[in-house]
């Protein structure tokens, strides 16, 4: 029988994000945080392409964006009430690191497989800051899917997309466990 690593089990089955907007300073310094992009960027990668890439954002930066959503989404027709929600998420956030997918052509990876990759390096740097003691949260939302967004305020080429937004912080309140998978509902067990 191999050898159990029960915390890491344990940590694995009662990790919960932590709402972006219970987030606070102090958040990581760049040697924690650094700490956290290198075990997220240990995600599995089939063909060791690493397609993708960080940009982390700062108090400063993230204020920069919020003031740029209401333009970008009276531009794209968005509804005020996402754009007012849109805009809180960087307003209030003190640090958020956005994982760029950024998949190159590849005749042995398909770039689905690539995409794949880069949703694993998106909920590895959750975990990873959850296990280094911060409080941690995988948003998106209309802007993150949004060209205009993306290539003229992060500065993403034409062919990168935001995978995720991951927001990093101080965990000011622990959140209630949320239903979770019927596992009899959703596996099938095949013997032969």
């Amino acid at each position: 029988m191999p050898d159990r690593n029960d915390a890491a089990l344990q940590f694995l089955l009662t990790r919960r994000s932590r709402p972006s907007l219970t987030l606070t300073a102090p958040v990581p310094d760049r040697d924690q945080l650094t700490e956290i992009l290198t075990a997220a960027a240990r995600t599995p990668d089939h063909g060791k392409l690493e397609p993708w890439r960080f940009i982390v954002l700062e108090r400063p930066a993230l204020q920069r964006l919020a003031q740029t959503i209401p333009d970008i989404g009276t531009r794209l027709s968005i509804p005020d009430d996402k754009i007012a929600k849109q805009q809180s998420q960087f307003s209030a956030a003190h640090m958020a690191v956005v994982v760029v997918e950024s998949t190159v052509d590849s005749e042995k990876v398909p770039q689905i497989e690539q995409t794949y990759a880069v949703g694993g390096v998106c909920l590895a740097l959750v975990n990873a800051a959850l296990a280094a003691g911060w409080g941690a949260q995988w948003l998106s939302g209309w802007a993150s899917h949004a060209p205009l967004f993306s290539q003229q305020h992060l500065g993403l080429a034409a062919h990168e997309r935001i995978a995720g937004i991951i927001h990093i912080g101080t965990d000011t309140s622990t959140p209630p466990d949320r239903p979770r998978p019927d596992l009899d509902r959703i596996t099938r067990w095949v013997s032969a």
